[in-house]
């Protein structure tokens, strides 16, 4: 399970939810419940390309060394 998921916080509602979902294969969804949810994917994919068409060379290359040394230390 991903950590946004609907999950119940109450241990009770949690394995109710459990035996739920092992005994009705037709409760198991993975399709998201909400438009947000299902646009979020969208806008996600926009993000990067968005961010680096408004930075300018230097940015991005100061940007990219900050992630080299990042990495490499």
């Amino acid at each position: 399970m991903s950590r946004t998921s609907n999950r119940p916080r109450d241990l009770n509602q949690l394995a109710a939810r459990l035996v739920q979902d092992a005994t009705d294969p037709d409760a198991n969804t993975t399709e998201p419940d909400t438009p947000s949810q299902q646009n979020g994917r969208v806008g996600g994919l926009k993000g990067g390309p968005a961010r680096a068409a408004k930075l300018s060379p230097e940015q991005r290359s100061e940007i990219a060394r900050k992630a080299a040394h990042a990495r490499w230390s």
